[in-house]
């Protein structure tokens, strides 16, 4: 693949070098291959790389170019990068490029370096983790944005937004191996230089935060009122006015458990938690099915009530299903955490776990819109009476699961400061924990003062996830593949970005709007101090 003057010859040190000395080889007829600088037939070859004497003992990686060939006709080649690692400094200053061409995998089966998250989690746990990152706490607003598009629009359109999420989910991923970028940050930073990273760094932030927040005063706003009706006898007296009251509760939970979970490095040990959290919300899910036909008629929909197939607020669905939905922020982190980190491997979890969470929001969406109708709210479990006991258990397990996926949006949200403060530095357990406390401290703040995030997560959470999830994928995409920017392949990454700029502006235009006309923004916590 290389031509070379003598035999040995130096590896490249910077972007510049290594792209430059890239080429393809013209000989190469396999699709979908990935053509290594480090690979040749030793047969036609003897070309080896010399490691300059200050890269010897420096421990870094270091990157080199390859190019990947589109399967389709092979006409569409992407430039990328990969790492050559572990190199032998002591064992002497070259080293051997002995990879041959027969020996490479299908880009889709190769692994690529390991991660920064890396835990070797197995299949299963990774899909616990991407499905419980996916069905989230938007899934219980979901009824509510089938009745503010109607029935058949929100249905279809939470089919179609979750093809969307499953399909830049996988372009995501590719977008990782064709750069060799191992976090998201990273990836933009690759294809949109510093102000690219400024910009995902802020979105990406914000979600994360945003996320952290709003799970924390659900757990305010839900268990208090569940432990005081389960336990009314103790919430009568002095020690169960202080133990179940809000700022009680939100400490415990942040302090003794939310907290000691986010202190994990990486999210392959989550997956027991994130199992747990997927069967929380399939109990949740049971309880709303059980318990919709069996409380008071007063409660539901009004007999004759009109069954709405369409309506005009399809735009507001559009925000709701997709905070619902999104789980990008977090998805390079699932994928870090394979024990075998290949697209076929990662696209087989993300095409089971989107189709679990469909499954899942489908039912609740419906279920829940065909009992209530107009009277749907936000929160679905706020239709249901506050003494029902399997509703309360479905609260608690709700508050539960939000603690449990809490860690999940830290390790985001460090990860976002990590990379824009101390990018060029060693890990140190010392910063990775006041980082983390201090994020949690924030949370818990905010937790015990503010009662409704409701406008201000609303705004944030359709900004951000709308950029995250549907123009940042397709535009790196882009930005990466070779060849012409607009061609007939790059369409539907065109039509995806479109969308995802039109969502995101008429997302913020409407929450200002609420904002400014709503009277929820003044709602109050239960009352239960």
């Amino acid at each position: 693949m290389f031509s070379s003057a003598g035999k040995h010859q130096k590896l490249p040190t910077s972007s510049a070098e290594a792209d430059q000395a890239s080429v393809a080889d013209s000989g190469a007829t396999q699709h979908n291959e990935v053509l290594w600088p480090a690979e040749r037939d030793s047969s036609v070859s003897n070309t080896a790389y010399e490691l300059a004497p200050h890269d010897r003992h420096s421990g870094e990686s270091i990157s080199s170019s390859f190019m990947f060939r589109d399967s389709m006709d092979g006409s569409i080649e992407h430039a990328g990068h990969v790492r050559l690692r572990d190199l032998d400094a002591e064992a002497g200053s070259s080293f051997s490029a002995d990879h041959s061409r027969d020996r490479t995998d299908h880009v889709y089966d190769r692994e690529p370096d390991t991660p920064v998250h890396t835990s070797g989690a197995s299949m299963v746990s990774s899909f616990f983790n991407l499905t419980n990152a996916i069905v989230g706490a938007g899934v219980i607003g979901l009824p509510y944005a089938i009745r503010q598009a109607g029935f058949i629009i929100g249905v279809l359109m939470i089919i179609v937004l979750a093809l969307l999420v499953d399909w830049t989910l996988r372009v995501l991923a590719l977008n990782s191996k064709l750069s060799g970028q191992q976090t998201y940050q990273g990836l933009v930073e690759h294809c949109f230089g510093r102000t690219g990273l400024l910009a995902n760094s802020f979105f990406q932030g914000a979600m994360a935060g945003g996320g952290m927040a709003s799970f924390i005063v659900i757990v305010g706003d839900t268990l208090p009122h569940v432990l005081s009706a389960l336990m009314p006898t103790i919430g009568q007296t002095g020690f169960g006015r202080v133990v179940f009251s809000r700022r009680f509760v939100i400490a415990f939970f942040v302090i003794f458990m939310a907290y000691p979970l986010s202190l994990y490095r990486d999210v392959g040990k989550l997956s027991k938690t994130s199992a747990f959290a997927v069967v929380a919300m399939c109990t949740i899910i049971a309880s709303v099915i059980i318990e919709g036909p069996r409380i008071d008629s007063s409660l539901r929909a009004e007999p004759g009530s009109p069954f709405v197939l369409a309506n005009t607020g399809v735009f507001q669905a559009v925000g709701i299903i997709t905070f619902a939905f999104v789980c990008h922020h977090n998805s390079f982190m699932i994928y870090g955490s394979l024990r075998k980190p290949t697209l076929n491997r990662y696209f087989e979890v993300i095409h089971i776990s989107t189709v679990i969470a469909t499954v899942a929001s489908l039912i609740i969406a419906v279920i829940g819109y065909i009992y209530f109708r107009e009277k749907t709210q936000g929160n679905i479990l706020n239709n249901f009476p506050q003494d029902n006991l399997l509703i309360n258990i479905a609260r608690s397990l709700f508050a539960l699961n939000m603690i449990t996926t809490f860690p999940m949006e830290t390790l985001v949200a460090r990860e976002v400061i990590d990379q824009l403060m101390f990018r060029d530095q060693e890990f140190s357990m010392k910063r990775h924990v006041i980082i983390t406390t201090v994020l949690c401290a924030l949370c818990l703040v905010v937790g015990e003062t503010v009662c409704n995030l409701g406008v201000l997560l609303e705004l944030t959470g359709g900004l951000s996830a709308s950029f995250l999830a549907f123009i940042l994928p397709p535009a790196c995409y882009i930005k990466l593949c070779s060849g012409p920017m607009v061609s007939w392949k790059t369409v539907p990454h065109w039509l995806c970005i479109c969308f995802g700029f039109t969502v995101m502006v008429l997302s913020t235009v409407l929450s200002i709007r609420h904002a400014v006309v709503s009277q929820e923004a003044n709602g109050s916590c239960w009352n239960v101090q």
